[in-house]
């Protein structure tokens, strides 16, 4: 029998960016978490916007967390499947990349968000420390 995997948390969001290779955290202009590879931001929390509100009071989304794709099929298909709490707004338009809530990332397991987090670290990596890092852990083979 399979244990049931938990549903993932806004911690395990930092420590699976934070624990992938070559990873430095940058700070953004009001202290927010923005997770890099090379120089190439893969997950960053986002201040605030106009463009991410509640759609009823309008208040802009205090806890969005910005993480890259691969592709833009790899984002059609977390923001089309109506069980996924990842979402985009027309200003991510072309933007290889989907949004999510932090008070929503329970809807996820925790495999699944370390998933999409290593695939968004794939994206930006460069193809040395990608291979070296696929060559590493054959079962993530994304």
């Amino acid at each position: 029998m399979r244990k049931r995997e938990r549903p993932a948390r806004l911690a395990d969001v930092h420590a699976v960016a934070r624990g992938m290779p070559h990873v430095t955290n940058a700070a953004g202009p009001l202290g927010n978490a923005i997770y890099q590879v090379g120089g190439k931001s893969f997950v960053f929390f986002r201040n605030p916007r106009p463009d991410a509100v509640d759609p009823k009071t309008g208040e802009r989304y205090p806890d969005v967390i910005v993480i890259w794709v691969p592709s833009e099929s790899d984002k059609q298909a977390l923001v089309q499947d109506p069980d996924s709490p990842f979402f985009t707004t027309p200003h991510f338009d072309g933007h290889p990349s989907v949004l999510v809530r932090a008070c929503h990332l329970h809807e996820i397991t925790v495999g699944e968000l370390t998933e999409i987090i290593q695939d968004a670290w794939l994206s930006r990596a460069s193809r040395k420390r990608a291979a070296d890092w696929l060559a590493a852990h054959p079962a993530a083979g994304h």
